[in-house]
């Protein structure tokens, strides 16, 4: 007998762990569901971004509030993913009156 633990094999480790997105309304129809950014889980695709000092430190600071006074205990990819989902959906229902738009014109 054998004293090796039974590990699972890479089918399963690598699993998809959650469907294919929602496709989102056509214009004229009811919205789709608000996106939601993705939660801890293996990510197929990678992009780099560039911040500045200030915008790494207020990063930080706001995972560590969302931490300490409202129990979230996420990392600072999960908080840029909810924040792209958030600008994302806004920028759909409100176009050129988004807050992105709005503030992208101000530069």
């Amino acid at each position: 007998m054998t004293r090796r633990p039974s590990l699972p094999g890479a089918s399963e480790l690598f699993r998809l762990t959650s469907s294919a997105p929602e496709p989102t309304a056509a214009p004229g129809e009811a919205p789709a569901a608000p996106r939601r950014g993705t939660g801890r889980q293996k990510h197929s695709t990678k992009i780099t971004v560039y911040v500045s000092d200030e915008e790494l430190l207020a990063l930080e600071h706001a995972r560590l509030a969302l931490r300490g006074e409202h129990g979230l205990a996420v990392d600072r990819g999960r908080v840029v993913r909810e924040a792209i989902a958030i600008v994302l959906d806004d920028l759909e229902g409100h176009g050129g009156d988004s807050l992105l738009v709005r503030r992208l014109r101000e530069r």
